[in-house]
């Protein structure tokens, strides 16, 4: 059944490697069981709640992506949505979390909708490299401004905006000594660094009586607070459509980025260098994130992590289900999740943000028509407390300065048509 369902020797594996594989992505990845609830839980979020909805997005997802599209890909939700779902759709702009859910759902539906019709492709390669590695980097740099805030390390500061806490508290210590531990085991190619950093500055904390210990394994929380408490009505709201636009836009790059990047890795690319079922994989995406909206968690995307898998030798949908086994058994360790404090998953955020701000180095910096407008793009997401803003004010950055410098060739018409619309978001929806 498993070599009819998942092709094992067309792909040259076996079952025995396929687990390990599975076992490894999962190991990479488990951190977000315990950061995204928190990350949610700031959204005034029920934390148990939200935990479940993380693990049943990532089952389902990844159950998608493994039996429907075969390939090794895990999916959750994503590291740097959560954090603009509750610090800036529902923490800034003033939003419900419901209304939030219900901007979640809609962006999914057009990520299906864009699948379906074949336009993607269109869409990822009209939208300038420079720009794309920008938003990463400000991605990363809006998840270190949270993991030091977070940590009590930075904290506001009526005369400068923000300013240096006291880093002399056994927190501070915990989250600079979690952040270390993480990197150097990464550094080391130690499979489920991230988790073992978290978890070792739990087990500290514990041990100096700054987190109770409440059990390790019960029945699963109740999901009755989130489950289909989304808003669709007052997401629909004119104000909303940057965010919508937000979480679409990140969503599309960071998914066909983690797929390619992955299919790389494995060798699972054609002889034209395309994703076989790119579509069922894209629309895996959709799915899981619709999917987790109602039940009540940020969007779900493909992991990058899932590469720690395919290095391990994982080749086909396999892998994935053994990971959305996994995500499945997690539902039962609710109390030990509970227990881990902020300052415990902070070093977990700062260094999936060393991760994104990587494309910086792959930006040209001799042209400044293409610098400028990644750093203003990378700069202004944690400086706003908004990836949209961000985005935003990339997309006008670039088409101004290409159109000043007479650079027309590099101006194609959807980044016109986009840094006008925001131009025009920014005059009349802002100014209201």
């Amino acid at each position: 059944m498993l070599e009819r369902l998942f092709q094992l020797k067309a792909h040259g594996t076996n079952v025995r490697r396929e687990v390990v594989a599975g076992i490894t992505t999962f190991l990479t990845m488990a951190y977000i069981i315990v950061v995204n609830p928190g990350m949610l839980e700031a959204a005034g979020m029920d934390y148990g709640a939200v935990f479940v909805a993380t693990c049943l997005a990532a089952v389902i997802g990844t159950l998608i992506m493994g039996l429907w599209a075969n390939y090794p890909i895990a999916l959750a939700p994503g590291m740097g949505l959560n954090a603009f779902f509750s610090f800036t759709v529902v923490g800034s702009m003033g939003y419900s979390w419901q209304v939030a859910l219900g901007a979640v759902f809609i962006s999914g539906f057009l990520f299906f909708l864009l699948s379906i019709f074949k336009v993607r492709e269109w869409i990822i390669n009209s939208i300038p490299l420079s720009l794309r590695f920008g938003i990463s980097a400000g991605i990363g740099f809006f998840l270190a401004l949270i993991a030091f805030k977070n940590a009590g390390v930075v904290v506001d500061n009526p005369a400068t905006l923000v300013g240096m806490g006291d880093v002399r508290v056994p927190e501070a210590l915990l989250f600079f000594g979690g952040f270390a531990l993480i990197c150097a085991l990464a550094f080391r190619q130690v499979t489920g660094a991230v988790m073992i950093g978290i978890i070792a500055v739990t087990v500290i904390a514990m041990m100096l009586g700054l987190v109770e210990y409440n059990g390790f394994v019960s029945a699963p929380p109740s999901m009755a607070p989130t489950f289909m408490q989304l808003d669709l009505a007052g997401a629909f709201n004119v104000g909303m459509i940057s965010v919508i636009f937000a979480f679409l836009f990140v969503d599309l790059f960071d998914t066909s980025g983690t797929l390619i990047g992955a299919a790389q890795r494995g060798g699972l690319l054609d002889k034209d260098g395309k994703l076989p079922r790119l579509g069922r994989a894209l629309m895996s995406d959709s799915v899981a994130t619709m999917s987790g909206a109602a039940m009540g968690t940020s969007t779900t995307t493909s992991y990058i992590e899932s590469t720690a898998g395919i290095s391990a030798g994982g080749r086909t949908g396999l892998t994935a289900v053994v990971v959305a086994a996994l995500f499945l058994a997690c539902l039962f360790l609710s109390p030990i999740a509970s227990v881990i404090p902020p300052y415990a998953t902070a070093p977990a955020l700062l260094f999936v943000a060393v991760l994104m701000t990587s494309g910086l180095k792959l930006i040209d910096w001799d042209d400044v028509t293409d610098a400028a407008p990644a750093v203003v793009t990378a700069l202004m997401m944690p400086l706003t407390f908004s990836i949209a803003n961000g985005i935003a004010l990339g997309f006008i950055t670039y088409a101004v300065l290409k159109a000043l410098a007479g650079r027309w060739s590099q101006l194609n018409i959807s980044v016109v048509i986009i840094a006008v619309i925001f131009v025009l978001k920014f005059i009349f929806l802002d100014a209201a």
